[in-house]
């Protein structure tokens, strides 16, 4: 006989058997999911007059019949704890022989024999609800095979057609290649359908190639991805598969990764798929190469291509191997119309042995004809002999667009990666890629990437990467900036020398300036080692118009040699000024500083750069000879007569430059010459009671010359003046920028900036500062052409009062160009309850290209 504690542990045993038993197996209908037995879910249909809300229900009959046979082992279970209790609960012994424990006795076994008789209803109830289901299992089975049977045929006489004609479906998914074959995968259908992925390559001695990827539906779909190449056991790994094709407007497939080589190289990765309105696919990573000292890891394939509008895919990274990392796949090329080429994959690593390489970075892809930038080239692998070399920035579309950037070389132990060399830009506008900066080598460091150039019309060449620091020995020398487009751009700045401990990398030299107009790019600075580094010359203005570039400084002395000397300035080819040449690098304690640069020739107007200042240091280097003056300008005769006809018919010069306003009258700078010149600087307005409003800048000349900028607005005790506006730009410059207003009780208004036609309008002036309301920022200047539009001036700040709202950007290009951004409003006084100024809105994009 149970006591009345064990019965109570008795129950609560069956109580939490109860629980835990429905937690894991019990019926549940729980919210839709593929993995749920029971899936509910409620849809809205609208009718003309009334809407009604439909339930339904989807069942997996195999998951019923599971469910079923779990709820019967529950029942058994429950059944055989039952009958093991009956006896001992159903008869329960007194604690005493006296009336009340045989009275409590008898009440505990009255509750076991309800307790029993309830059980014996609940496990008919349970058995009946167990057959119910097995048989609803069993009515769901074949309703659902009534169903598809009318269904499968439909299917088939629509695809029936092209099936027979070209092998091919009109709707459906592509099989998988099975693994271990290299079987292609299936293609999609013509019109809806996932394409198949390839199988992986078969394991051997040496690897299989991995399957191509089905092509993707025209209208909807996934293109498939390349098969992985297949294991070499004792040779080389297999070659990745292609990725599919792509449909309308989906992506290329992924190209499949290169099979491991155990006794040989790595498997290449496969190339990406094509894309059509969409990217083109990545390519798949190079196969690891292992164990044999001498082979090499595989290349990344490379990215698939897009045909008409999207963006090329990335390349695929090269594989490790134990002597030579693999090349890095090269970036897919953009579509016709419009796209960014892909990126360059990265070189593979190589081993950690001496004499090993990294594998190279892969070149960016290029874009297409009309609109687009190059794809930026991929770094280099890691090594511990030499470091892999940056791949190349992609090219810029044919007619707009930026080059890619060159990749960054590699870090080793030995020698560091050179970087990779910029793109082109486009031929009617672009700028040129910046080279890759060179990578640190504890022996040497990395060359710097030569900077891309500039297109056919106009374009600035790219800066020439940074060289890599040299550790024990020799730095790199920066790379050459690019030289501009061929008949209007500024050259590209040269990279800096990377430091070394015994030789300081040199700065590279500056791009060369545009034929018709364009100054040369600044050398870049020598950098300091035992034998310092020297100062990149300035580039050449071969055009009719033009400034040489200046020269970079020489690198700063070692201990035991003098410092670098700096570079040379650049020459003026016809109309232009000479570059200054660059400043000597310091000495060390006990040595002298390095000599100045040597300044460029003016040819015919112009005068000569400024020779470079002497380096410090126990003594001074010698300063740079200054460049000679142009044949016109130093005889004054030439040029007046030259510039007399236009001085007679409109008051204005040829060639010259604006003379400046005079300060505190308010008025305007001169014009620059119609060809040649700079606009002089509108005068600051005087003061008074209202103060005057700041002189207009002067407008540059066409081919060549700086705008004047816009006097500020005269103080004042009560409206301040408002600044004055920009000056005009020539063909290529930038608007002049506008005068800030005045202090006063109320700010003046900033002035506008100067309208530019293929350069930047001019920003707009900041808004005067008052005790009262802040002056209004003035307006970005406009670009006619090609340009940005200049930025809108700050509106003026306020100490007592509201702040003035922001200018309004500028509009850009008609053709290209984004347009300015909108001045910030001006902050309030605090604590006053007064208002901060509006934000100026931004200014609009160029029709074709840009961004508002």
């Amino acid at each position: 006989m149970l006591t009345y504690h064990e019965l109570g542990d008795l129950v609560k045993q069956f109580y939490e058997l109860s629980r835990y038993r429905n937690g894991h197996n019990g019926f549940s209908v729980k919210k839709s999911s593929p993995s749920h037995m029971i899936r509910g879910n409620v849809s809205r249909q609208s009718r003309e007059c009334e809407e009604k809300r439909m339930s339904y229900v989807t069942v997996d009959p195999q998951l019923l019949v599971t469910a079923a046979t779990d709820l019967k082992g529950i029942g058994s279970a429950l059944s055989a704890a039952t009958s093991a209790a009956a006896a001992q609960t159903t008869a329960v012994a007194a604690a005493a022989a006296d009336e009340i424990s045989t009275q409590i006795a008898a009440l505990f076994g009255a509750h076991g024999q309800a307790y029993q008789a309830a059980s014996a209803q609940a496990a008919a109830l349970h058995d009946q609800f167990v057959r119910t289901m097995t048989a609803g299992a069993g009515a769901y089975a074949s309703a659902e095979a009534a169903a598809a049977s009318p269904l499968q045929p439909l299917l088939d006489a629509i695809n029936a057609p092209t099936q027979t004609l070209i092998g091919r479906p009109l709707i459906g998914n592509g099989a998988n290649g099975a693994p271990g074959t290299g079987a292609n995968g299936g293609d999609g259908g013509i019109l809806i359908g996932n394409g198949g992925a390839g199988g992986s390559g078969t394991n051997g001695a040496t690897g299989g190639a991995g399957g191509r990827g089905g092509a993707a539906g025209l209208l909807l779909g996934t293109a498939g991805t390349g098969g992985t190449g297949g294991f070499g056991n004792a040779g080389a790994g297999g070659a990745g598969g292609q990725g599919g094709a792509a449909g309308l407007f989906s992506t290329g497939g992924t190209g499949g990764a290169g099979g491991v080589g155990i006794g040989g190289n790595g498997g290449a990765g496969g190339a990406g798929g094509l894309g059509l309105f969409g990217a083109g696919g990545a390519g798949g990573a190079g196969g690891f190469s292992s164990t044999t000292p001498t082979t090499a890891g595989g290349a990344g394939g490379a990215g698939g291509s897009s045909l008409l509008f999207g963006n090329g895919g990335a390349g695929g990274a090269g594989g490790a191997g134990q002597a030579l990392g693999g090349v890095g796949g090269q970036g897919g090329n953009a579509g016709m119309f419009y796209g960014d080429g892909g990126v360059g994959g990265a070189g593979g690593s190589g081993g950690n042995l001496a004499g090993t390489t990294g594998g190279a970075g892969g070149a960016g892809g290029n874009a297409g004809v009309f609109y687009g930038d190059g794809g930026a080239g991929g770094v280099g692998g890691v090594a511990v002999g030499a470091g892999g070399a940056g791949g190349a920035g992609g090219n810029a579309a044919t007619l707009f667009g930026t080059g890619g950037a060159g990749g960054a070389g590699a870090v080793s132990f030995g020698a560091g990666g050179a970087g990779g060399i910029g793109g082109a830009a486009g031929a009617l506008s672009g700028t040129g890629g910046a080279g890759g900066a060179g990578g640190f080598g504890q022996v040497s460091g990395g060359a710097g990437g030569i900077g891309g150039n500039g297109g056919a019309v106009y374009g600035n060449g790219g800066s020439g990467g940074a060289g890599g620091p040299g550790g024990a020995t020799t730095g790199g020398a920066g790379g050459a900036g690019g030289n501009a487009a061929t008949l209007f751009g500024t050259g590209g700045t040269g990279g800096n020398g990377g430091g070394g401990t015994t030789v300081g990398g040199n700065g590279g030299n500056g791009g060369t300036g545009g034929l018709l107009a364009g100054s040369g790019g600044a050398g870049g600075t020598g950098s300091l080692g035992t034998v310092s580094g020297v100062g990149g010359n300035g580039g050449n203005a071969p055009g009719i118009f033009g400034d040489g570039g200046a020269g970079g400084h020489g690198g700063a002395a070692g201990p035991a040699n003098p410092a670098g000397a700096g570079g040379a300035g650049g020459k003026a080819a016809l109309i232009g000024n000479g570059g200054n040449g660059g400043t000597g690098g310091n000495g060390a304690a006990a040595q002298p500083g390095g000599n100045g640069g040597r300044g460029g020739d003016a040819q015919l107007f112009g005068l000569g750069g400024n020779g470079g200042s002497a380096g410090l240091g126990t003594a001074l280097g010698a300063t740079g000879a200054a460049g000679a003056p142009g044949l016109a300008t130093s005889n004054p005769a030439v040029l007046n007569a030259i510039n007399a006809p236009t001085q007679a018919l409109f008051g204005r010069p040829l060639i010259g430059n604006g003379a400046n306003g005079a300060p505190g009258t308010g008025v305007n700078g001169g014009d620059g010459g119609i060809l040649f010149g700079n606009g002089g600087v509108g005068a600051d307005g005087a003061l008074g009671a209202n103060g005057v409003k700041g002189g207009n800048g002067g407008a540059a000349g066409l081919l060549s010359g700086i705008a004047g900028g816009g006097g500020d607005g005269g103080f004042a005790a009560a409206q301040g003046g408002n600044g004055g506006n920009g000056g005009a730009a020539g063909l290529f410059s930038a608007g002049g920028a506008g005068g800030a207003g005045g202090l006063g009780a109320s700010g003046g208004a900033g002035g506008a900036g100067g309208v530019g036609i293929f350069g930047q309008g001019g920003a707009g002036g900041t808004g005067g500062v008052a005790t009262g309301a802040g002056g209004a920022g003035g307006a970005g200047g406009a670009s006619l052409l090609f340009g940005n539009g200049g930025a809108g001036g700050a509106g003026g700040v306020s100490t007592d009062g509201a702040g003035g709202v922001g200018g309004t950007g500028g509009n850009a290009g008609v053709f290209s160009g984004n347009g300015g951004v909108g001045g910030v409003g001006g902050l309030a006084a605090p604590g006053t309850g007064t208002t901060g100024g509006a934000g100026g809105g931004g200014g609009n994009a160029g029709t074709f290209f840009g961004t508002g």
